[in-house]
């Protein structure tokens, strides 16, 4: 390189992973200690922290005129946070929502957003100023309690750490994300954690569950219930990683009734009620929360639900209504809980910066231990301040007692010398400051009074000095005088406050119901019927199936299945590649007109056939057999699918289909199967495997055709079939022994009158 070059334009050759990771790792630093992390003392990040100071400067104090957020934000930003203003401007409308902290350091004048998750206005609309606890965090920077650092270009300084005595970083909490890590705080009742760092003062050793009998848990500014053990909090408290089951509240105001007014249930004219929900878990917007709600209207996700109102003025007041007034109010919680955001889980990870700007994971005791010891380090720093500035008033007020111990001599050096100031300070042991403060004296001030006020206040600072000389030497001294503090700043943050009153209440609550499909929906019979080409409807109550009003269908089709079933009924549509579908008994089209298709309800393609519609009974057993007879036992609670596309039950090879759905009773014991040859065989049903999926045994062996038909039964009441016509009786044949084998033989010809089309019909038992 030349002498004289731009050292910027010369080349470097290094390694590309090298150069990679290391300008990664300062970018990743960057982001861990100057824009996501808070800080252990204060619980500010550094925008936070920017605001409160620029905003201090401006005398945006509680008792101030407000300004207009542009003017903070611009300040901010061209002194303080080189950055967007969009994003300085969104931290400030944080820091004074109250939905947001729990203890605004912001009070604002304007539209600063709301619960329902609307975007605050634009910056040159609102107005703000400091609240009471913004003042209380920053108390102390006028008297050296922290270090100061310059500003991004070095023209003003700015403080590293706010020294107040407000525990604002678990009074607030704090959330964000960096690089490869990421902070969440929720927000904690200010006078339980003032109690807390008092029992801390006296007893740093304790075990750290003991701050669970000052700190119960978060307390949220919506309020609502942690349905949290106490063990599980505390588990996280220890810890400093876990989270919070955090739950709306069901309530009323104004009702007669305790127990109806906690329970949120509100009773109306007729015997009928609704749900009355009054908070909301923290951070969820309310417009959400109604929308998911009325979600689960449309889709018919909830059916013991009606309609939801947002009846909300300055209390959030959430209408529930239910389906019918005899729906149980306890499943329809249990089930808003479950399907929304009526309950939530908040996160905590107490990861933050420490004093030495490490981030690290802390336990709530390690994070108020911190913050407790900070304040040690503030009271000692402001204490060694007050001395200095004591030290140079006593300086000063020594020099006045001299002028008036010798005023004549005094007097007369200043009339009669032309640089008095080198001879006051040689003849009466004067320092610089001295002399040069007698000789800026006004006249007034060399009456008689005023030199018995001079004393007056050397004695007092004299004893104000030995007083904190004596603080600054005993640790035991400063732990009575911050508890001192503590006390009297929870004062102002008590229970019996407005601010300070707990909106959070920790009621332990197992997790929410899951509420079967029964319980939700009203049971009423109903007639289910299938039709040849697919079309499906249901008609209500327990129709005779052999009506002509019941048997209606489109010209050209004709009945597949029908039967009686009820409303709270899953039903299983058997397709003939071997696929089950379920359908939900409720939303079958009604029994006006011919119905719908069933295609339309599930994924079931056009060349494929049904082959069984029957009522789902979780306890239940089916066999199932393909034309090629393999077949097996499967349980129905096993195959019920969930979605649209079916289940894969049995498995088809190529050129066969399932032939035969069978429902099997308790008492059955044998299976009868019947081939195309006209070949019945007989054996034992436990010869068959019970599967959930697969191609299943042979039922018979074949060397022409397949299976025809197959059923299951009781072998001592002997095989049943239906006879022809229209008599409706059947024929029994009580001695099998002829036709009794083992799976998989050929078998052997039918008996005597058995049905020409190889099929057992609709079989009856005796005693069923």
């Amino acid at each position: 390189m030349q002498s004289g070059s731009d050292p910027l334009d010369q080349i470097v050759d290094a390694p590309f992973d090298s150069a990679l990771s290391e300008r990664y790792l300062v970018y990743a630093l960057s982001t861990i200690t100057a824009r996501s992390l808070p800080d252990v003392r204060d619980g500010l990040k550094p925008v936070h922290r920017r605001l409160l100071w620029g905003m201090r400067l401006l005398r945006l104090d509680p008792a101030s005129a407000y300004k207009k957020c542009a003017r903070v934000v611009g300040d901010v930003m061209g002194k303080y946070h080189p950055h967007g203003d969009a994003s300085i401007y969104d931290a400030m409308v944080r820091l004074a929502q109250p939905f947001a902290l729990r203890y605004p350091l912001v009070d604002g004048q304007g539209n600063f957003g709301n619960v329902d998750g609307d975007n605050a206005a634009a910056m040159r609309y609102t107005e703000a100023r400091l609240t009471a606890a913004a003042i209380r965090l920053m108390e102390g920077l006028d008297e050296q309690t922290v270090d100061f650092r310059p500003t991004y270009n070095g023209e003003e300084e700015e403080p590293e750490v706010l020294p107040g005595l407000f525990p604002n970083l678990l009074a607030n909490g704090a959330a964000g994300i960096a690089v490869g890590m990421a902070t969440s705080i929720p927000p904690h009742n200010a006078a339980e954690l003032l109690d807390a760092a008092i029992f801390l003062i006296d007893r740093p050793e304790s075990d750290p569950r003991e701050l669970m009998q000052f700190v119960t848990g978060p307390d949220f500014p919506t309020g609502g219930i942690i349905a949290d053990s106490p063990v599980a909090i505390a588990d996280a408290y220890a810890t400093g990683r876990g989270g919070f089951r955090v739950r709306a509240r069901f309530s009323t105001g104004g009702a007669a009734d305790g127990a109806w007014e906690k329970s949120g249930v509100e009773k109306l004219s007729g015997g009928t009620w609704q749900l009355v929900i009054s908070e909301i878990p923290y951070g969820v917007p309310k417009s959400k929360l109604i929308e998911q709600i009325a979600q689960l209207i449309a889709d018919k996700k909830l059916p013991i639900l009606a309609d939801v109102r947002d009846e909300s003025d300055e209390q959030i007041r959430i209408v529930i209504e239910p389906r019918a007034r005899t729906v149980d109010p306890q499943i329809l919680i249990d089930s808003l809980y479950r399907l929304t955001d009526l309950e939530i889980r908040v996160p905590l990870n107490l990861n933050v910066l420490d004093k030495d700007r490490t981030p690290r994971v802390m336990s709530l005791k390690q994070a108020l231990a911190a913050w407790v010891e900070h304040q040690f380090e503030v009271l000692v720093r402001r204490s060694r301040h007050r001395l200095a500035k004591i030290a140079d008033r006593i300086e000063l007020l020594d020099g006045y007692l001299v002028t008036y111990l010798n005023l004549d001599r005094v007097i007369a050096i200043i009339r009669e010398e032309d640089e008095p100031k080198p001879v006051l300070m040689a003849e009466f042991e004067l320092t610089d400051r001295q002399a040069e403060a007698i000789l800026n004296m006004r006249l007034r001030s060399l009456r008689k009074l005023e030199e018995m006020e001079l004393r007056k206040e050397r004695d007092a600072l004299d004893r104000e000095a030995k007083g904190l000389e004596q603080l600054v030497e005993s640790p035991a001294r400063q732990r009575t005088r911050l508890k001192q503090d503590f006390a009297k700043l929870r004062d102002t943050y008590g229970a019996q406050t407005t601010l300070g009153r707990r909106r959070t209440t920790i009621e332990e609550q197992g997790p929410a119901r899951e509420i079967p499909l029964e319980a939700m929906i009203e049971r009423e019979p109903i007639t289910v019927i299938l039709s040849q080409r697919g079309w499906i409807r249901a008609m209500s109550g327990h129709r005779d199936l052999a009506a002509a009003d019941t048997l209606k269908f489109k010209e050209g089709d004709g009945p597949a299945f029908a039967f009686h079933a009820h409303t709270t009924d899953k039903l299983l549509l058997f397709a003939d590649q071997g696929r089950v579908y379920t359908l939900a008994a409720d939303k079958l089209p009604g029994g006006r007109g011919f119905g719908e298709p069933v295609r339309l309800m599930i994924d079931l393609e056009g060349d494929v056939g049904t082959v069984a519609l029957l009522p789902a009974r979780p306890a239940e057993k089916l066999l199932l057999a393909a034309s090629d007879g393999k077949g097996f036992v499967a349980q129905v609670a096993e195959i019920v699918a969930e979605t649209r596309k079916g289940r894969q039950v049995v498995n088809i090879r190529e050129g066969a289909r399932l032939r035969v759905v069978h429902p099997i009773a308790a008492t059955d014991d044998y299976v009868a199967a019947i081939g195309d040859n006209r070949k019945l065989v007989v054996f034992p049903l436990t010869e068959l495997p019970e599967m959930t999926r697969g191609q299943g045994a042979s039922l018979q062996r074949y060397r022409d055709g397949g299976l025809s038909d197959a059923i299951s039964f009781r072998f001592a009441d002997g095989l049943s079939w239906a006879m022809g016509g229209e008599s409706g009786r059947t024929r029994t044949e009580a001695d099998l022994g002829p036709w009794r084998a083992a799976r998989g033989a050929a078998g052997r010809m039918p008996p005597t009158g058995f049905p020409r089309d190889n099929r057992f019909g609709r079989v009856i038992v005796e005693g069923d």
